[in-house]
């Protein structure tokens, strides 16, 4: 019965975060014995070593990061690059633009900067798209978190379960052999047949089995707790008892469709959903935006060598020109049958040769550019066009997987309800025939004393108390589970039991 019960609660795969430290809240802490867990403990310790929960953290931050790299898509690029070259024989100097026939080592180096000044706005919706889909995955590591959390409660207490059915099962043989030894003492005195010491023998027999079955449940149990923790098999643990009151088997104060209505409202499966939609939506607006014009500003600073420059240049003093007269080489006059040059008067600023070295020549050769660059898409082979399509079909993907998630959660609610009702009669049932068994044990236990009955009958009424007790226990915990799953559906704290 308990593992249908954890089977059916593990396909619901949900919990309140309140889980871990509502049921905590009922664990005793101080003074901890070594090896000795609660509740929380084991959750903490689950929660940090369970790789589906890592996964799902470096998802949210891979997410993260998308997002603050998109919002950095806003702000300029900025880039440098350098180049060297070597070239020989008839090449173009850089530095003039001229053909030389010499060997040419030259260097540049540019600085440059864009910014997308409007492109549709992609990169606003990259933005809110990059913002869905954090929080949808923060949904999604609490899903994961609440799945183990979830897990780690049932196993545990389904070692408390175990726990105290061998306390049952060892109060059923401790009572078996006070038996078996006075009935032995009776059939020393002759006043019983030996056969009854036999059938009590047996029974001893029986209840021994009884126990070792119940020990080695409970070690399966720690097994299987130990395992969502990632502890070594062979680790020796126990855990602090939670106390479980008994159930009062009132009615449970709110409808199905209460419970589905609260439970859409507040479970991350459905805030994760949600924002898949609202990216999707996003998502149409940007392959939208790839039809429309985009507006580039663009701007760089550049400068250059040569080794074909002169090695000196004429550098002004800012003190003034002086006027020279230079004689032309290409105009001529004749006088007295002589050919004379013309004097031209020219201006020339007072300055000196200075050595024009590599500092120097990339300080002269600098320059800037500033470009504003608008594109307009007039037809690009229907690439937007189906691009929006497949978004919108996208979009439509994810509101079925919404739509069937809402599907799973009102079937999980009506199935937990109606398993509460359910564990609810079973209970009841159990603890009338406890009762009822009780008290036919009590008179079969006078009449064998008094040799009324054989020691078959006794045998047999003792087996059906034993079996009644062990099935009370079970279905206790059933019915308490099954109630804390309404609870979390309706989103309530989990901490009374």
């Amino acid at each position: 019965m308990f593992h249908s019960l954890l089977k059916t609660i593990r396909n619901v795969a949900l919990v309140a975060t309140t889980l871990g430290a509502g049921m905590a809240q009922a664990q005793t802490n101080v003074d901890q014995p070594a090896n000795t867990y609660s509740l929380e403990d084991c959750i903490r310790i689950a929660l940090e070593t369970n790789p589906q929960v890592k996964i799902s953290e470096l998802q949210v931050r891979t997410n993260d990061n998308t997002l603050q790299q998109s919002k950095w898509q806003r702000w300029p690029s900025l880039s440098f690059s350098a180049g060297q070259g070597f070239s020989s024989g008839r090449n173009i100097d850089p530095y003039t633009n001229v053909y030389v026939q010499r060997n040419v080592n030259s260097n540049n180096f540019q600085v440059g900067s864009s910014v997308t000044l409007f492109n549709g706005f992609q990169i606003q919706n990259a933005i809110r798209r990059n913002e869905s889909n954090l929080k949808a995955s923060q949904e999604d590591l609490l899903v994961a978190r609440n799945d183990i959390m979830l897990n780690v409660a049932l196993f545990y207490l389904q070692v408390i379960t175990n726990e105290e059915l061998i306390v049952v099962a060892q109060s059923q043989l401790d009572a078996s052999k006070l038996q078996r030894d006075r009935t032995a003492r009776l059939v020393e005195a002759g006043t019983l047949a030996e056969s009854n010491l036999l059938d009590l023998k047996a029974q001893v027999a029986n209840d021994e089995l009884s126990l070792v079955n119940a020990q080695n449940n409970l070690e399966t149990a720690k097994l299987n707790l130990k395992q969502l923790m990632n502890m070594p098999g062979s680790e020796q643990i126990e855990v602090v008892k939670v106390s479980v009151a008994d159930p009062t088997l009132a009615a449970y104060d709110a409808s199905i469709q209460e419970i589905y209505d609260v439970a859409l409202n507040s479970l991350p499966q459905m805030k994760a959903a949600q924002l898949r939609i609202d990216a999707a939506d996003t998502n149409i607006e940007i392959a939208k935006a790839a039809g429309r014009p985009s507006l580039t500003l663009s701007g760089g600073i550049g400068t250059a060598y040569s080794s074909a420059a002169p090695k000196e240049r004429f550098i002004a003093d800012g003190t003034g020109s002086t006027v020279q007269d230079i004689p032309s080489t290409t105009s001529y006059v004749s006088y007295a049958g002589v050919s004379v040059p013309v004097i031209n008067k020219v201006t020339i600023p007072n300055g000196t040769y200075q050595d024009f070295g590599y500092f120097n020549q990339l300080d002269g050769n600098r320059s800037s550019s500033i470009n504003l660059s608008l594109r307009i898409p007039i037809f690009s082979n229907f690439q937007v066009k189906y691009n929006v399509a497949n978004a919108k079909l996208q979009k439509q993907n994810i509101e079925y997987q919404s739509q069937q998630a809402q599907l799973t959660i009102r079937k999980n609610v009506e199935q937990a309800y109606i398993d509460m009702v359910n564990a609810a009669k079973r209970y009841s049932a159990t603890a009338n025939q406890v009762h009822a068994l009780e008290e036919a044990f009590r008179i079969s236990q006078v009449r064998f004393d008094v040799g009324a009955i054989n020691s078959l009958d006794y045998n047999i009424a003792k087996a059906n108390l034993d079996r009644a007790n062990s099935n009370l226990i079970q279905t206790k915990y059933d019915y308490v589970f099954r109630t804390k799953i309404l609870d979390f559906y309706m989103n309530r704290p989990l901490s009374d039991f």
